[in-house]
């Protein structure tokens, strides 16, 4: 349904194998059951933010409490959007963008999970670059961040695949010891924009004053 006042409904990144949106309350159900089944090796904890440590119920809950909180504080100046990542089977896991003075900053970053039983195939890749596309065609973005803590590697060769260069390292601490974070940063110039090929972006035209973004870009 076509909202009047909430135009980032109508947003829907496609790739060849995904569709990238908001999620509907149920669909909010299913990624509660996902995150519920585990994200990660129990044993590591590749997140800054220790959130599957939680019981699996806790977990459950957690994605529809992050899910309103984030919309309930969205702000041109300052914004989250958790799409969700939807394949032919279903609901796989959760592709963040975010943005602070993006009208004056025209920078990005992402963060994202994926069911245990959805890695190793690639999405995490077509994913990061559904929301890239969104963020330098559409949104006419410079530059795209992204963090990821030492020991999470699968994340790290993601962010190496789409471009990324290093960026700094900082030092953070997650379960009571100290890990390094590192940081990663993609400019527009090496944006591997023909590494996932056939990307569409739907719906964005009235999102972008919501955005920051102004006009679509030239």
């Amino acid at each position: 349904m076509r909202l009047r006042h909430w135009p980032l409904n109508d947003l829907v990144i496609r790739t060849p194998r995904l569709e990238l949106r908001l999620p509907a309350p149920e669909e909010l159900d299913a990624l509660g059951d996902l995150a519920a089944e585990g994200v990660h090796d129990p044993g590591e904890m590749p997140f800054v933010l220790p959130w599957t440590d939680a019981s699996p119920e806790e977990r459950a809950r957690g994605v529809f409490l992050h899910h309103w909180r984030t919309l309930g504080a969205f702000a041109r100046d300052d914004w989250q959007l958790p799409l969700a990542v939807f394949t032919a089977s279903g609901v796989v896991g959760i592709q963040e963008i975010t943005a602070r003075d993006f009208a004056e900053t025209r920078e990005v970053r992402t963060g994202s999970w994926l069911g245990l039983r959805h890695q190793g195939q690639g999405i995490g890749t077509e994913m990061r670059a559904a929301v890239l596309h969104l963020a330098f065609t559409s949104l006419g973005a410079e530059a795209a961040h992204s963090a990821v803590v030492a020991r999470n590697p699968r994340s790290l060769r993601v962010s190496r695949r789409l471009g990324y260069r290093d960026n700094g390292v900082g030092r953070l601490k997650v379960r009571g010891q100290a890990v390094e974070d590192l940081h990663l940063r993609l400019e527009r110039a090496d944006w591997r924009s023909d590494l996932v090929e056939g990307i569409e972006v739907h719906g964005v035209e009235r999102c972008l004053p919501l955005l920051g973004a102004g006009d679509p870009p030239a």
